[in-house]
């Protein structure tokens, strides 16, 4: 079992978050082997001594355990599957667990084509942005064996601080669509709240002092609000990774027959900030759309 031997630790994907994340697996003593499509995203993670893969298939045939958090779910199927891909390539008794945000169904696939190579999969998106990435505070959703899941949270307590087992393999990709569905009405309201406080003549970072405490408070209200008014919208979150992800909670509602119209609209203005040039920026750019 994975606790009884100090595992070689694969990671795929070391952009805006997933580079914080191996980071911290890295300092905490464990050997990492790394692979990014731009290596130059993972030069900070080789400088303090991870080791560098060509391909997600060399990670996976040396890796006791392997991380993936990439873009999208077609990026999913292409780090996983085929004869360069993960699951072909990993060993017996190895773990693999996908953390990019991506579908219930892909999730399942993941795992029931690992179980047949004698390999353990999880499903666990996250969520908290690069900071709670830079800080190892991020919310970690996972589904898949529960057994497997208690092989592996002493890694998800490097990682983050609110880490809850949610059940079988696609649960976790449910439960994240449930907290980008809460964002993506919620930063309607922080923006509104902003624009609304600047229009009435008000100081909105005092306003800010005011709201952020009380029943009106949330995440992104405390932490994200303050980058509008800075006018520093660098992503923690890409612009384009939500769309993607609003999309599919469309689609998995969709087939539950479900209404969603706050999503809806969302999705929306979201597209509609995409066309304008913002895919590459922060979710709470959503403040420019009030601006164009």
């Amino acid at each position: 079992m994975l606790s009884k031997r100090s595992p070689i630790i694969g990671f795929v994907g070391t952009g805006v978050m997933g580079k914080s994340m191996a980071m911290h697996l890295l300092r905490a003593g464990y050997s990492i082997v790394v692979y990014n499509r731009t290596k130059e995203k993972a030069l900070e993670l080789l400088e303090e001594g991870a080791l560098w893969a060509t391909s997600p298939k060399e990670v996976a045939k040396q890796a006791h355990v392997v991380f993936t958090i990439v873009g999208y779910p077609k990026d999913v199927e292409e780090t996983y599957f085929g004869e360069q891909g993960i699951i072909e390539n990993g060993n017996p008794g190895s773990y693999v667990i996908d953390m990019t945000t991506s579908t219930p169904t892909l999730a399942k696939k993941i795992y029931e084509e690992a179980k047949g190579k004698g390999i353990y999969a999880l499903d666990a998106p996250v969520s908290g942005g690069d900071i709670g990435a830079k800080e190892a505070r991020l919310s970690i959703m996972v589904g898949g064996d529960e057994s497997v899941y208690n092989e592996i949270l002493p890694l998800f307590k490097l990682l983050g601080t609110n880490i809850v087992y949610q059940g079988q393999a696609g649960a976790g990709q449910h439960t994240k669509m449930c907290n980008q569905i809460a964002i993506a009405t919620n930063m309607i309201g922080v923006c509104e709240a902003i624009i609304y406080a600047e229009k009435a003549g008000l100081d909105p970072e005092k306003v800010l002092e005011s709201i952020s405490s009380g029943a009106a408070g949330s995440w992104s209200l405390s932490n994200l609000a303050p980058r509008m008014l800075a006018e520093n919208f660098e992503p923690g979150f890409y612009i384009k990774h939500f769309i993607k992800d609003m999309n599919i909670a469309l689609q998995e509602a969709e087939a539950m027959q479900l209404d969603t119209p706050g999503l809806s609209l969302a999705k929306d203005m979201y597209e509609r900030l995409a066309n304008n040039g913002e895919e590459n920026s922060g979710t709470h750019a959503l403040y420019k759309y009030w601006k164009m």
